[in-house]
């Protein structure tokens, strides 16, 4: 990670470590080395959606003013979820897209995130040279005058409808007799999810959390809060339960009665579809080290081969790309099928699975719920900043508790200890036998970080 970048892009909370001058900067210096492979008199074009967070016009507003002062042409998408500017931006041959949004994360938080012409994350490059300029060189860009300076063209509601169209053609069915309910999870969803659904005459769909006011964006509610839309769809009668976070690039889902259904049985139940019909090149899924060692089982039992990758989607994609796979994600709900999308897409995810329950004729419960999932901990340390992260990481101490821990476990458990990209923490995760287990080994790992 950089001084400003870290997994996700650039993520604070605003007025208190992003603010208005750093986007504006942010946007000088993405112009200006977007400019760099253009011909002279050339403009650059960006794209830029954002959440529904209140700080996202503040941070947008910025953004703009700094790519515009620089020479490049925007175009502002509106509120659209994160995987939706990736595809506008191949689909309109932008050179770049911007999202500003947090994702999972409360609203006091919001983040810059930048994808490349062609609809990828950033190059840890080009991020680096976005940063050296916004911390040493912002007074060195060229601020274009008459003619030079970019302009805006406000493209929301066609770049909205063609992402949805786009979203329909990936699967062929009508989803005729299922019945859903979709948390939105007052984020960027709100504004496209209804629209994508409707789309599908004889799906039954209500949609949960599609009133955003600016500061109710994932709270208790989306993919990251359950619990309710599980007892709703229970209580309710429905198929599946499906939710998204605050840029509705991943999605989780609840089934028929209420159980989770995580990533990893998401890609366990789609990667065997795609095995079944000839469509699992090398025929194997990525995962990351953070996925269950049920999914470890599942896949083994069934011939399919699993790789797994550094936390984070970015270090997924880069394995997929690499090795030409076609199926990949993390526990979390980023999921990537890499045919239709260039990043995780949650409502991409919930067309796919749906699609799969419909020609299936199983249930949920049924579909999903083969894949295990054995007792899982996971406790998040609050720390100071990266150094003592690093520190934390450096530590021998740690590395033969650790080692220890494992050990008892015998085979039958795992413990992974890790800094967050996106947060101040230290996350420790641990899998056992049992839930009691799990949480004793945790606690006694989590103890430990806490005194170095």
């Amino acid at each position: 990670m950089g001084k400003l970048f870290g997994t996700d892009g650039i993520r604070g909370v605003v007025n208190a470590g992003l603010d208005a001058d750093l986007a504006y900067k942010v946007g000088l210096a993405a112009a200006e080395v977007l400019a760099k492979g253009k011909n002279p008199g050339e403009k650059p074009l960006v794209t830029i959606g954002k959440d529904t967070r209140i700080s996202g016009d503040l941070l947008k507003g910025s953004l703009i003013a700094g790519l515009c002062t620089a020479g490049a042409d925007v175009l502002d998408l509106g509120t659209l979820p994160t995987p939706g500017v990736a595809w506008v931006t191949v689909d309109e041959k932008a050179d770049a897209g911007i999202v500003i949004s947090a994702s999972h994360n409360p609203f006091e938080h919001n983040g810059i995130k930048i994808f490349n012409g062609q609809g990828f994350k950033l190059s840890d490059e080009l991020e680096e040279k976005i940063e050296d300029i916004v911390l040493f060189g912002h007074n060195d860009v060229h601020r274009k005058t008459h003619g030079e300076i970019g302009k805006v063209s406000y493209v929301a509601p066609k770049a909205s409808e063609d992402y949805i169209d786009h979203l329909e053609s990936t699967i062929d069915s009508t989803l005729g007799g299922l019945r859903i309910l979709v948390d939105c999870a007052n984020g960027a969803a709100s504004a496209t999810a209804a629209r994508l659904f409707d789309r599908f005459s004889k799906l039954r769909t209500d949609v949960i959390n599609a009133d955003p006011d600016g500061i109710n964006i994932n709270d208790k509610c989306g993919s990251t809060h359950m619990d309710a839309l599980a007892a709703m769809v229970k209580a309710g009668g429905y198929d599946l339960g499906l939710a998204f976070d605050g840029d509705a690039d991943r999605c989780l889902a609840v089934d028929e009665n209420g159980a989770l259904i995580d990533g990893d049985q998401i890609m366990a139940a789609c990667g065997l579809d795609m095995k079944s019909k000839g469509k699992l090149p090398g025929n194997t899924i990525v995962a990351t080290v953070m996925s269950n060692l049920g999914l470890h089982v599942y896949t083994k039992e069934r011939g399919i081969n699993l790789e797994c990758t550094s936390v984070g989607d970015r270090n997924v994609l880069e394995r997929m790309l690499e090795k030409g796979y076609a199926i990949g994600g993390e526990q979390s709900g980023h999921m990537i099928f890499l045919e239709h999308a260039t990043t995780g897409d949650g409502q991409l995810t919930a067309l796919q699975m749906l699609a799969l329950l419909k020609e299936s004729g199983k249930k949920a419960s049924e579909l999903f719920g083969p894949c295990p999932r054995y007792p899982q901990v996971l406790i998040n340390i609050p720390v100071a900043d990266n150094d003592v992260k690093k520190a934390v990481m450096a530590s021998q101490e740690l590395a033969q508790a650790i080692e220890k821990e494992e050990k008892a476990l015998g085979g039958e458990g795992r413990v992974l200890v890790r800094p967050s990209g996106t947060e101040a923490l230290m996350r420790v995760m641990v899998e056992a036998k049992t839930q009691e287990i799990a949480q004793t080994v945790a606690q006694r790992l989590a103890d430990l970080i806490s005194g170095l």
